[in-house]
């Protein structure tokens, strides 16, 4: 088993390069957090998740979760969970954290974030996970903005640890950490 976290910014190559790692006619499963695509809401995103849809072989069985790590134990197939970055602000929102104060459900996404690190160490086939790289910019000027990238920081850190390999993508390159 190998595990490998791709790490970048917005439109860096993250996630062709997490699909390439995978033969196409391979049997996997892909986890992925997002919304659902609703087009007459937002049709950005809805394109955003046809391109992805689009890409993916018919072999690969993609499952939609907030509970990646449930969907990550019962499966026994390598899996590309894609993205952490969205997995997290989906976690912070079932936990209605954008409204409370910190302290209030800081040890809830914490028991989240160890669940999904153990998930991945248990995982007896490859695993990849493509996340947001939120540590080059400023710091952001609002608290939700703090608030996400302190955790999403954080979260990438401890999935990191548990990983084999990290892989930084810069314009479409990989660097290998």
């Amino acid at each position: 088993m190998t595990a490998i976290l791709i790490t970048g910014g917005v439109r860096s190559g993250k996630s062709r390069h997490a699909e390439s790692l995978f033969a196409p006619d391979e049997q996997l499963v892909y986890l992925t957090p997002g919304y659902p695509a609703d087009a007459a809401a937002d049709p950005e995103w809805a394109a955003r998740v046809a391109n992805h849809q689009e890409r993916r072989p018919s072999s690969w069985r993609t499952v939609e979760t907030l509970n990646l790590a449930q969907a990550l134990n019962e499966t026994e197939l390598p899996a590309l969970i894609d993205c952490v970055g969205v997995w997290a602000t989906r976690t912070i929102d079932a936990l209605n954290g954008w409204d409370r104060p910190l302290a209030d459900w800081r040890g809830d996404f914490d028991t989240e974030v160890e669940r999904l690190t153990a998930a991945v160490s248990a995982h007896r086939a490859n695993v990849v996970l493509v996340s947001n790289e939120v540590g080059w910019g400023v710091v952001p000027p609002t608290p939700a903005g703090r608030v996400f990238a302190d955790l999403l920081g954080h979260t990438n850190q401890r999935l990191a640890a548990v990983c084999d390999k990290v892989v930084l993508m810069v314009a479409g390159r990989k660097l290998e950490l």
